[in-house]
C-alpha cells in the first residue's frame, strides 16, 4: 500500500466535498458509499501482507 499522503487522498478519493455527512452523527461505523474511508476491500491483502 503506497502510505504517501497524496496516494491516500486519491485511493480514498478525499477531495470531494462531503465532510457536511460526517458533521452529523459522526462517520465511525456508517456504511454510506461517500464514506471511503469504511470500504474493506483491501483486507484480503492485508491479511496476506500480515501472513494471518
Amino acid at each position: 500500500f503506497d502510505l504517501r499522503p497524496a496516494a491516500i487522498i486519491r485511493d480514498l478519493d478525499l477531495l470531494r466535498p462531503i465532510y457536511a455527512q460526517t458533521a452529523a452523527y459522526g462517520h465511525f461505523g456508517r456504511e454510506l458509499p461517500d464514506f471511503t474511508w469504511e470500504r474493506t476491500d483491501r483486507v484480503d491483502a492485508l491479511r496476506a501482507a500480515a501472513g494471518l
